[in-house]
């Protein structure tokens, strides 16, 4: 039996609380078309069908000959080349006894049904006209790419609801697509609180340090495809709080915050939330991140984080960042987790953890070693890290244990 008085009934635990905020998220109605050109990281409104086959003809998959695979039942047959087949171009028919130099993604000719790769074939170039010895048996279909064995017309090449990426980008291009309807992006206001911090290119005075988490969340925001709405760092008084919580919620559809959410007694943002709003949730069984609040003003959601930085940064992956996808109308909200080893030890613990840790390969197997220093102030071990592992509550963790792993490309974007 473990006491702590952190672990009392008041703490919701980590699935309880993710399940709650995505069930509070809906998504945005807005839409807009954009060039594929920009289409990277938006969220496709509608699905996207091909209007041509991919391939759009039967084409050869390398360099060679396109023959009969008739005339090439036995290796050593001899056939004249009597043409040149560059990419883009089309050749004219085949007839037996007859072979065609093909360079890789043009059409095969009317009559030929192979093509045999060119290091299987020797060239006799001082002959008038030329020919070519096959020096393998050759089956029909080789090397062929058929048309439309990649793509068929009308098919649908993309869901709504999914997120465009790179190589997605260069598929819609391939079947001719030049602009997508997208959602539009989600808008999402930040403040911050606390007489302490200052912007970076200030001078330090005693006590006060500068605001990383600005920074952080606006990076977060950014590779989530969003529009951050900056309202910069609000001074520690309830009007004030108040104030900028109203303004960020008439602009925003998501307002996240950083710091006061506590119970110290200058932290006004769940005070402000409570007067202005609702709040629906606050306290989770979670390390780092305890102190999450979660809400609403009016029509607008809430979601304030705590103001350590590593709370910040593993607070947003865990929460926020299924919320907004979700609000962004994406189809994929959770996130992917991969089984590792552990490289290290962990003590049976009270509230779920996200340890920061980084992967190393040894023995054929993927292991993950930890940061040696996980206080919620040290955002060096976020930069150091690969991703996080979970420990859920009650397990204790030895080397070689496998452990959930959820790998920081995944939560990114």
């Amino acid at each position: 039996m473990i006491n702590d008085p952190c672990a009392k009934p008041s703490l919701i635990s980590v699935d309880d609380a993710i399940a709650a905020i995505l069930e509070s998220g809906t998504p945005i109605t807005g839409t807009e078309i954009v060039d594929v050109f920009d289409a990277c990281g938006r969220v496709l409104a509608e699905d996207v069908c091909s209007a041509i086959d991919v391939p759009g003809h039967d084409n050869t998959a390398m360099d060679g000959y396109a023959v009969l695979s008739s005339d090439c039942a036995e290796a050593g047959r001899s056939l004249q080349v009597t043409q040149r087949i560059p990419a883009g171009t089309v050749g004219s028919e085949l007839s037996p006894g007859e072979a065609a130099r093909i360079f890789t993604g043009a059409p095969i000719p009317p009559g030929a049904d192979a093509v045999v790769m060119q290091e299987q074939c020797e060239l006799a170039d001082d002959t008038e006209p030329a020919r070519v010895t096959i020096d393998t048996t050759v089956k029909p279909g080789e090397n062929i790419r058929r048309a439309g064995e990649d793509i068929r017309q009308d098919s649908v090449i993309l869901k709504a609801g999914h997120k465009v990426r790179a190589q997605d980008m260069g598929l819609l291009a391939s079947v001719g697509c030049a602009s997508v309807t997208v959602r539009r992006r989600l808008r999402i206001a930040t403040f911050f609180t606390g007489d302490e911090i200052i912007t970076p290119g200030e001078p330090l005075a005693p006590g006060q340090i500068y605001n990383s988490n600005r920074y952080t969340l606006r990076g977060l925001i950014q590779s989530s495809g969003c529009e951050c709405i900056d309202l910069g760092i609000v001074p520690d008084t309830l009007d004030a709080t108040m104030d900028v919580l109203k303004q960020a919620a008439a602009q925003a559809d998501l307002v996240i915050t950083s710091g006061g959410v506590s119970v110290g007694e200058e932290d006004y943002v769940r005070i402000a939330l409570e007067q202005l709003g609702e709040l629906k949730m606050w306290r989770i069984a979670m390390k780092p991140g305890k102190p999450v609040a979660f809400g609403r003003v009016g029509d607008t959601l809430f979601m304030g984080l705590p103001g350590n930085p590593v709370s910040v940064f593993v607070t947003f992956l865990i929460f926020a960042r299924g919320l907004v996808r979700k609000m962004q109308g994406c189809n994929e909200v959770t996130p992917q987790r991969i089984k590792v080893r552990a490289d290290f030890e962990w003590p049976e613990v009270v509230r779920q953890e996200f340890v920061r840790a980084r992967l190393v390969n040894r023995d054929d197997a993927s292991y993950a070693e930890i940061y040696p220093h996980q206080g919620s102030g040290v955002l060096s071990s976020a930069s150091w890290a690969h991703g996080l592992v979970d420990i859920p509550v009650g397990r204790v963790i030895n080397t070689g244990d496998i452990v959930d792993f959820l790998p920081f490309e995944g939560l990114l974007g």
